[in-house]
């Protein structure tokens, strides 16, 4: 009988992987082909465009604050406001937000002396806000001068249920291989997971990097959940749960830096995982409801991934512990890695292909063609420290602070690549 288990989780570990990947592949496919193909001939000369808020949650972010801000002012948009909300930092950031109130007539600043979260900013932001949308972006973020046309365009044509548009995130700081590498990554794996989700009807989350709200659907669903590690994974699901649609709009370009030390990329994933994990906590019941069949398939998808990864270590250490030589756990590992990688890299140039339009990544090809193959791998060590977090975070309850992200060397994030790349979308 265990012999039998083990024969079925080795086979659930081998196939799992390769069947998503096809899945990502083909719902990425259908897409761009039916969708994104179509959408360059957007116009928006005879819009009224309404009125935006900007909403910017700041901790410690005394690096990179004034150039975001400096920068959104330069926005073409015809009418928005930021609300910029200092939550508690203990650098400069709230002195240099006060400052900038003084040359920025459009900014708004909340300074809020102790630090309770980034959702709980949100929910600051989101009461001043004088605008029924809102657009969220992160304080290192520097958004594409098209973005907010065409994030708020989905709300004045597509439908009073669009609740939530989320856009394109790219990485600005490409001067380090642990750069190239999430270069490579967003837009061959997460770009590829958001379409093929799309395709399905309900996405697993939103980017808190650059995503557009509807305040009423905001407000019908009391808003973002302040307990929650990950604001944007938590708020996707309580809209679809409540069905209003959230769209991916990959035009929306939003440039963002990342972390380039391993510590700095370990604790941003097992953050995000601890996110996907809790959501699984608090939603299991919409199994309860048929109406809300559609998420079901995203929830199970984020199960599975969580219990393969367990499933890969056991059968990983019961191979090593009962092959009768090392040369069968290399050749088990060499079979199940090639045909990943092989898999992998056909979805890596069908990505590149998508993603080329809004960003020339193809020049870092080399650095990183083989990531998508050990995504995987990295994924499970990730999934199996987020999971107690999680189990923890369950019971504990109250605000879910946040600390301070590694933002990476910015001495290559400069502006060439990210005018060019706007140049390309418009």
């Amino acid at each position: 009988m265990f012999e039998t288990c083990i024969k079925i989780a080795g086979e659930f570990v081998f196939w799992y992987p390769l069947l998503m990947s096809l899945f990502w592949i083909a719902g990425a496919l259908i897409f761009t082909f039916f969708r994104e193909s179509k959408k360059h001939e957007t116009q928006f000369a005879d819009i009224n465009w309404p009125k935006m808020s900007i909403l910017i949650p700041c901790y410690n972010e005394a690096e990179t604050i004034a150039e975001t801000i400096q920068h959104l002012s330069t926005l073409s948009y015809p009418d928005f406001e930021i609300i910029a909300v200092n939550d508690g930092s203990r650098d400069q950031t709230g002195q240099i937000l006060t400052q900038l109130a003084t040359t920025q007539p459009k900014l708004r600043v909340i300074d809020c002396r102790e630090n309770k979260g980034k959702a709980n900013a949100l929910h600051i932001a989101a009461h001043a806000a004088q605008s029924e949308y809102l657009l969220c972006i992160d304080s290192d973020a520097i958004l594409d001068d098209q973005a907010p046309f065409y994030l708020i365009h989905h709300f004045l044509v597509k439908g009073e249920r669009v609740g939530a548009v989320t856009g394109n995130p790219r990485i600005r700081n490409r001067d380090t291989l642990l750069a190239r590498m999430q270069l490579v990554e967003y837009a061959s794996i997460i770009g590829s997971i958001k379409r093929a989700q799309k395709v399905m009807g309900k996405v697993m989350t939103v980017s808190g990097v650059v995503v557009a709200f509807r305040k009423k659907a905001l407000v019908s669903v009391a808003l973002w959940d302040r307990d929650m590690i990950t604001e944007d994974i938590a708020i996707s699901w309580k809209l679809q749960k409540n069905f209003w649609d959230i769209r991916y709009e990959p035009r929306a370009l939003c440039w963002m830096l990342v972390p380039e030390t391993l510590k700095g990329i370990y604790q941003q994933r097992v953050r995000w995982s601890q996110g996907g994990q809790e959501v699984l906590f608090r939603h299991w019941n919409i199994f309860t409801d048929w109406r809300q069949r559609r998420i079901w398939p995203i929830y199970l998808e984020q199960l599975l991934s969580v219990i393969w990864s367990f499933l890969w270590v056991f059968v990983t250490v019961h191979l090593i512990f009962t092959a009768d030589t090392i040369s069968q756990v290399l050749v088990w590992f060499s079979f199940n890695s090639f045909a990943l990688v092989f898999l992998s890299h056909i979805q890596l140039m069908l990505s590149l292909k998508n993603e080329v339009k809004y960003d020339n990544i193809f020049t870092y090809y080399l650095w990183a063609a083989w990531y998508p193959g050990v995504y995987w791998m990295i994924n499970t060590f990730v999934v199996i420290s987020a999971t107690p977090k999680a189990i923890a975070a369950r019971w504990k309850g109250g605000y879910a602070v946040w600390d301070s992200p590694d933002r990476g060397n910015r001495k290559d994030s400069s502006f060439n690549h990210i005018n060019q790349s706007s140049k390309s979308v418009s």
